[in-house]
């Protein structure tokens, strides 16, 4: 199998969206306020669109978004993916790496950055750190692109039903973040771009390790 092509293709995903990301947190940086356009009314909407359900259906699913839950996702992932015990626990542990890393690069930027909170009077959920690009939101979004990752390393006919939930989940987790106040909405969309140039990153060097394997001589 040609791996050069999808391999180019990732790595071409991989600047656009870093490109991107750069873009925004440039105009997130230089706005007024660090406020965009579209982050005051989105907040306020928010802000006046939350009964005590949706409230608290919102402060479960963002709950998955952090701490050990994508972890615990990625170990059974892993566990699903390997075919033998050597393979699961190679597979687990490269899934916790790369989660790791990313979460360790996105800190970095969202520390340099240093764009602050909407006022946390409109929270209904606990908050910490920085805010741009939203940490939930990132490791949401990268959990879901890794999860897909291990169902295609187990075989080739992946359930399409599988696919689109765990990303619909990864997207939702980083919508809570604007619903329950704790974000302006370009957080979440530079946590998702950020997301997306991690995993075409990730995706191109795999492309590309697997494409220099089959080159070599037997």
């Amino acid at each position: 199998m040609n791996r050069a092509r999808p391999a180019r293709r990732a790595g071409w995903l991989a600047l656009t969206a870093a490109a991107l990301f750069a873009l925004l947190a440039l105009w997130v940086v230089r706005a007024p306020e660090h406020l965009l356009p579209a982050d005051v009314g989105l907040h306020r909407w928010s802000v006046e669109h939350r009964p005590p359900a949706a409230s608290a259906w919102a402060r479960a699913l963002t709950d998955t978004g952090t701490g050990f839950v994508p972890y615990l996702l990625l170990v059974l992932a892993g566990l699903y993916a390997g075919r033998t015990t050597r393979q699961r626990a190679t597979v687990a542990a490269a899934l916790l790496l790369c989660l790791g890393a990313g979460q360790t690069l996105r800190y970095a930027v969202m520390t340099l950055i240093a764009r602050p909170r909407p006022a946390a009077g409109d929270w209904v959920t606990h908050a910490t750190g920085r805010s741009f690009p939203s940490g939930h939101t990132t490791t949401a979004a990268m959990t879901a692109g890794l999860l897909i990752a291990a169902l295609f390393l187990r075989g080739s006919k992946v359930p399409r039903t599988a696919v689109a939930l765990i990303g619909l989940w990864g997207a939702a987790v980083g919508l809570t973040r604007v619903y329950l106040g704790v974000h302006w909405f370009t957080d979440v969309i530079g946590g998702w771009l950020f997301a997306t140039a991690w995993l075409s990153l990730l995706t191109c060097a795999y492309l590309r390790r697997l494409g220099a394997r089959s080159e070599e001589p037997a």
